[in-house]
């Protein structure tokens, strides 16, 4: 089937205003015509579009960067509500599979904010941890959060109230085995009788933006269990990572 002029055009702009905003920097006029392959002549003209209609700005370098029009999105919207859009079918999946509690986060500062949780299929014991301050540290959401340098480690730890203190070389030690395998554990940790797995969520750039958990108490699952669950939560909050954009091989340390 033969594109039509008029959107090949819109499908072209789209590229390169995809390209502006998911760089983890500015861009130069050079670089955004040798990755889109287009004409430098038709990449200016796209380009002198997408400034008047307030999607790009060039910078005082000449730099090319997202436009004020986002900024004017960002304010009057809660941009976790547009991450959970793109989870929820995943997140949802998750909770069919495993029969578990699954929760998104997000790094707010030193705090871990959940956004979203999909409660277990369990009818006692269901916690609603979006009402729940953890110590990121005895977190697996908070552990993916510093082990991927999305949050800078405190000077100090705090004694979780499970009473399980943990120095700052044991943490670190966690933390660099979470980016060898990809995804965190806390086993009693943060209480006592809790397991939580959790997995992180990239944009295009690599940068962890997001982790997606599932919690549950040690009677349903066995070591050898979390280590398959991490695996296999790995591999589904790739496929979120994907809608964003990110692609495997670019992941930040």
């Amino acid at each position: 089937m033969t594109v039509p002029a008029g959107s090949q055009a819109v499908d072209r702009a789209a590229a390169l205003l995809a390209i502006i905003v998911e760089s983890g920097e500015p861009r130069t006029f050079t670089s955004l015509v040798d990755e889109l392959g287009l004409a430098k002549s038709t990449t200016s003209r796209l380009l002198h579009a997408l400034e008047r209609n307030r999607l790009v700005r060039r910078d005082r370098a000449g730099l090319f960067r997202p436009g004020p029009l986002f900024a004017v999105y960002a304010a009057q919207h809660d941009t976790s509500q547009d991450l959970l859009d793109v989870a929820q079918a995943t997140l949802d999946e998750i909770g069919e599979r495993t029969g578990e509690t699954v929760n998104l986060a997000v790094p707010r500062g030193e705090e871990v904010v959940q956004v979203a949780q999909v409660d277990a299929s369990y009818l006692l014991g269901v916690t609603n941890w979006l009402d729940v301050s953890v110590p990121p540290h005895c977190s697996a959401l908070g552990k993916i959060f510093y082990a991927y340098q999305a949050m800078s480690l405190p000077d100090e730890l705090s004694v979780p109230p499970s009473g399980r203190s943990m120095s700052r070389r044991e943490l670190e030690a966690d933390l660099a085995e979470t980016v060898r395998r990809g995804w965190a554990l806390t086993w009693e940790e943060f209480e006592e009788g809790l397991v939580a797995v959790a997995a992180p969520v990239r944009t295009r750039d690599g940068s962890v933006v997001a982790a997606v958990s599932v919690s549950c108490p040690t009677t349903r699952i066995t070591k050898a269990d979390a280590a398959r669950l991490g695996e296999q939560l790995t591999s589904e909050t790739l496929a979120i990572s994907r809608q964003l954009g990110y692609r495997s091989g670019k992941a930040k340390p």
